[in-house]
């Protein structure tokens, strides 16, 4: 039950924000008229009446492909300055001092 009032909230948020943006656009061609109605000894008559008309216009989404130029970052990795000394060098430097 919870799913489908959600469900009807969004439907709801989505047809106001196309409204809102333009997306949609809604104009009332013809009025609504209500039905006379009329009591006699026979009971109650009812005549005419009229639903409203609208005009409703949507817009269009186009989807195409197309070529561009993109620039790509370059990434480039420099070691610091205070490099490790690697394990083998630091045992002949200390074997040569002695």
């Amino acid at each position: 039950m919870r799913a489908i009032i959600l469900l009807l909230i969004l439907v709801v948020v989505a047809g106001i924000a196309a409204v809102a943006t333009g997306f949609v656009n809604i104009n009332q061609t013809q009025p609504a008229q209500v039905p006379s109605v009329s009591t006699t000894g026979n009971g109650v008559v009812a005549k005419g009446g009229q639903a409203p008309k609208f005009d409703v216009s949507t817009g269009k989404v186009e989807i195409g492909t197309g070529e561009r130029t993109v620039k790509v970052p370059e990434i480039r990795i420099a070691p610091s300055g205070n490099q490790a000394v690697p394990a083998n060098t630091a045992e002949t430097t200390d074997s040569t001092q002695r």
